[in-house]
């Protein structure tokens, strides 16, 4: 047998581990990162260096941010370097679904090939969907789910695969704490979750059942974005302790939400949350647009003012003066034909000088879209139809904290659907014209 072959016959009898590892001792537990380089930089020097420091990051490594191939070449390099001390856990954002419809799919063909996005693919089948520390927390992406009552039930699901629409293994990485997670009125353990198309909202009651049937402590998740980086639900009567903890890890998530991050740090049966804020990083542009796609507007403008200009050359009454006469169908149809071309080059004229006086608007819109398109025709309505179209439809709101740029952002926390997936692939053209 050649060394190649038992290299691969290693590697699949060590990826078909246990799809719950079990970690002990001192362990930073860290959410969401969705392709915010610079900012995975910072975490590691708020928590501290990788090759003394034990780590565990519950998913969501790629899209909406313009640095995810960066973030999983390091991180996959630092589990290769320190496989015994760095963990990671998958997202709903590692599968092919979401990141077809967000970026993670068009980053990796404009910076790299297409075949590294298919193998990254087929490494985010095989990541951990739980795992437990310490054997007092189980740490996963999303939440519960009324097929998992167990651990046992955990680790029986086969992750090596797309996660399903429906189902434990959709559920553990999609679910989400009810809104009114311990004051709820009804006795319902789960709800079907709306906000995200699919999975179950779970309540306070279900969070403590499981920690009291699995003999745990509290349960550790990701997935939703926290104004402080992380948020501490009820305590579990019988402990004392926070029944829920969520992480996330992204500082002003998506260059919007402005937003700290947070790490946990468990040492010693004891809990630390450490805050960080977001750090610079260079300028990107939207759907990773070249240069001279982004300063085609600003020439259009000249190129719109320069026709319109030539028509205007002679006046009205000049013009008739020196035309011909023309008399019956033919004449007016002459006449409304030039006067469409003025129409026309007049409201080019106005698109370009919208996406050139609300550049910066532009690109906030931009940010808060799956795909990186603008909506269709928005750039036609002017300045103010900008401002309704980025205040999500109610015109007289800006985003001025946390909270107005969650909700403006609610409609890509949902399951992409069919036809959504289609309107992006027929959207999204080549980011750079002639790279292949």
């Amino acid at each position: 047998m050649s060394r190649t072959s038992v290299r691969s016959n290693r590697s699949s009898r060590s990826v078909r581990r246990s799809g719950l590892p079990t970690v002990e001792r001192i362990m930073q537990m860290c959410g969401d990162v969705h392709g915010q380089f610079f900012d995975l930089v910072k975490l590691f020097d708020v928590g501290g260096p990788p090759s003394n420091t034990r780590y565990l990051f519950l998913g969501d490594y790629v899209d909406r941010g313009y640095f995810s191939i960066e973030c999983v070449l390091y991180l996959y390099a630092l589990k290769l370097n320190f496989p015994t001390t760095f963990f990671l856990l998958r997202g709903n954002h590692e599968c092919r679904h979401l990141t077809e419809y967000f970026t993670f799919k068009l980053e990796c063909k404009v910076k790299y090939s297409q075949k590294v996005y298919d193998v990254c693919m087929r490494s985010f089948d095989t990541l951990p969907l739980g795992a437990l520390v310490n054997r007092q927390f189980l740490c996963v992406h999303g939440g519960l789910s009324p097929e998992i009552q167990r651990l046992d039930d955990l680790k029986r699901i086969d992750r090596f695969c797309e996660p399903p629409n429906s189902g434990p293994m959709c559920d553990t990485i999609w679910s989400d704490p009810c809104s009114d997670f311990g004051e709820e009125r009804d006795g319902d353990y789960f709800q079907v979750n709306e906000a995200r198309g699919c999975a179950y909202f779970f309540s306070y009651a279900a969070c403590c059942a499981f920690l009291r049937n699995n003999n745990l402590l509290s349960i550790i998740r990701a997935h939703e974005a926290q104004d402080a980086g992380y948020k501490m639900f009820k305590k579990n009567d019988s402990t004392g302790f926070p029944s829920l903890i969520s992480l996330f890890s992204c500082p002003n998530y998506c260059d919007v939400y402005n937003n700290k991050a947070a790490i946990l740090i468990y040492d010693n049966n004891v809990m630390n949350i450490r805050q960080f804020n977001c750090q610079p990083h260079p300028y990107w542009l939207p759907n990773f647009m070249d240069v001279f796609t982004w300063s085609l507007p600003f020439i259009g403008e000249k190129v719109t003012e320069m026709l319109i200009s030539i028509l205007n050359i002679c006046t009205e009454a000049e013009l008739r003066k020196a035309a011909p006469p023309t008399d019956g169908a033919e004449g007016v149809s002459r006449k409304e034909v030039l006067r469409n071309k003025v129409r026309a080059v007049g409201k080019m004229a106005r698109v370009y000088k919208v996406l050139r006086e609300e550049s910066e608007s532009l690109l906030v819109l931009k940010g808060l879209t799956p795909n990186g398109m603008l909506p269709l025709g928005v750039l036609s309505t002017g300045t103010e139809g900008l401002q309704t179209a980025l205040s999500g439809y109610a015109p007289n709101l800006k985003i001025q904290n946390f909270k107005d740029a969650k909700y403006l952002d609610r409609q890509n926390e949902h399951m992409p659907t069919s036809k959504q997936m289609k309107q992006s692939s027929a959207k999204a053209g080549p980011a750079f014209p002639g790279k292949r």
